[in-house]
């Protein structure tokens, strides 16, 4: 079975490069020049400069070309994923579609599963999500990541396909859990970066990180979630690694917004975006999010961290 990514970010372009270690890969980029450096230099030098490609991995801006593989893989921004796979519906049937994409759209409070489905009716869509950053499994370092899949037998299939050396892949059906555990970390980074670009100290980030954990399941269990999925690798293993390194762009922004500096616009923070969704989503559904709400807050700069800190420790008290 052939393999295709599409997106050449710094994620698809590691998942390309650990899966093209035992077998061709095609890794499609969006911009023809871009897709001609990268096959010429053998590198992503834009975002993962220090990787070199393998010799199984190769680079193309011909979505078609990238198509004809049997297995795709979706590494492209979740608020762009129904575009991609809309537009492209024709070439996208009848293949093995796997997300990679962490986030809820926008628009329509959705996930990664769901979209695809809306998109293409009749397709069983896969999930790879967890604790990952590019650069450790571009330099082969060993990573576990979740495989979401709701029909068993493919899910297996799939394991075993893009299990690599570095990659060790458990897999569940539970594709919403998976989906809200992923995207709903992000909104905790963003506020563990800010208390501690605030200067408000280690303490308090794992207290937030305690409580946001809380309010994920919240979200998550109210929508049909699994309990055991939240405490795998899809939801909390991936929230110890966000909200606590400087790796993640969700974390840099909250530093950004603790420390009151810019952050750059071109970067993509999926976390952003996911919290205006879910807070939009809690209250219609009468949910507490009270740390998500804070986020939205301090991302349109209606609080202040002083404010916000304020707010939460003002709570009424409860059992935990």
């Amino acid at each position: 079975m052939t393999i295709a990514v599409l997106g050449s970010g710094a994620f698809g372009t590691a998942l390309a490069i650990s899966l093209a270690d035992q077998g061709p890969v095609t890794l499609w980029a969006r911009d023809t020049d871009q897709a001609q450096h990268m096959q010429g230099t053998r590198k992503n030098s834009r975002r993962l400069p220090d990787a070199t490609f393998p010799d199984g991995l190769r680079v193309t801006a011909d979505l078609a070309d990238a198509s004809q593989a049997d297995t795709i893989l979706l590494a492209v921004p979740m608020q762009t994923l129904r575009q991609v796979v809309s537009v492209n519906a024709d070439l996208l049937r009848n293949r093995s579609l796997v997300a990679c994409c962490k986030g809820i759209e926008l628009k329509t409070g959705l996930g990664p599963i769901t979209v695809i489905n809306e998109c293409l009716p009749g397709t069983t869509p896969a999930l790879l999500t967890g604790p990952s950053f590019a650069a450790d499994i571009a330099r082969g370092l060993p990573t576990a990541l979740t495989l979401a899949c709701a029909d068993p037998a493919m899910g297996k299939t799939l394991q075993q396909q893009l299990t690599t050396a570095n990659l060790r892949l458990y897999r569940t059906t539970d594709t919403t859990g998976a989906e809200l555990g992923g995207a709903l970390k992000n909104v905790m980074a963003i506020a563990c970066g800010a208390v501690i670009g605030a200067g408000l100290g280690d303490s308090a980030r794992a207290a937030l990180m305690t409580r946001g954990y809380a309010e994920i399941q919240r979200m998550a269990l109210a929508s049909g979630a699994r309990a055991e999925t939240l405490a795998g690798l899809s939801c909390f293993g991936d929230l110890t690694l966000t909200c606590s390194s400087d790796l993640s762009r969700n974390y840099r922004l909250g530093l950004s917004i603790g420390r009151g500096d810019a952050f750059d616009p071109s970067i993509t923070v999926e976390g952003a975006a996911t919290a205006r969704a879910v807070h939009v989503e809690a209250a219609a559904r009468n949910l507490d999010m009270p740390i998500t709400a804070i986020v939205v807050a301090l991302l349109d700069q209606r609080l202040t961290i002083a404010e916000a800190t304020a707010q939460l420790l003002a709570r009424p008290l409860k059992e935990e």
